[in-house]
């Protein structure tokens, strides 16, 4: 029973964090809407924070389920298996109420208060993009990638535009910038991509 009422928590506030964020989220509303008694959160959880990091670690658990179920497909060509993982997820985002990736908005929300969020956050983005960036760099050597593109480097690049449409898809309550930013990707990914991984390093020479 105790592990059924930590994980009835852990998932009620997987949706509460998306709909209303960290400081929107109270510990009594969360009691009310997962249906336990008073006492059990603290009987569970150290702090608010605690919580919340710990379902931080529900989340990636599912995305790291959504990567290996993708990523690891075989029947797929590389980069076919990558724009697969992302096109899932516009779908989850579609059934939960165009809220976005959970990451991004606690990030934009606590990464300038919490130095503890801000790594944790991090640390989640960093896992993402080393999964992407080694089905890049097999699609790297079966000829399917520009020869000048660096796979990591186009990980990077997929994640943040990604994680920048994901906000506006929140906004406007609508897939659309996430459609467009598949298309554009992968669109370049084939011959374009190491273009603009070189545009990218040049910008941030210049103090771009």
């Amino acid at each position: 029973m105790t592990g059924t009422t930590r994980q009835r928590l852990l998932g009620t506030g997987l949706q509460l964090l998306l709909e209303h964020g960290y400081n929107g989220l109270g510990v009594q509303d969360l009691l009310q809407a997962a249906g336990v008694p008073k006492g059990s959160f603290y009987h569970h959880f150290d702090s608010k924070q605690d919580f919340a990091l710990q379902v931080v670690d529900r989340y990636m658990a599912e995305v790291h389920a959504g990567l290996e179920a993708c990523l690891d497909d075989d029947s797929l060509p590389p980069l076919q298996r990558i724009r697969r993982f992302f096109e899932l997820s516009r779908d989850k985002y579609r059934r939960e109420g165009y809220f976005g990736c959970m990451l991004g908005g606690l990030g934009q929300e606590l990464s300038g208060a919490s130095e503890v969020f801000r790594r944790k956050i991090e640390d989640c983005f960093v896992a993402i993009v080393e999964r992407i960036a080694g089905c890049l760099a097999l699609a790297h050597e079966r000829g399917e990638l520009d020869a000048a593109t660096d796979p990591h480097e186009a990980a990077n690049l997929i994640l943040n535009c990604w994680e920048g449409a994901a906000l506006r898809c929140r906004l406007w309550r609508d897939p659309a910038p996430l459609d467009d930013v598949l298309d554009f990707c992968f669109g370049a990914l084939h011959v374009g991509a190491g273009k603009a991984v070189e545009a990218k390093g040049a910008g941030k020479a210049r103090g771009g």
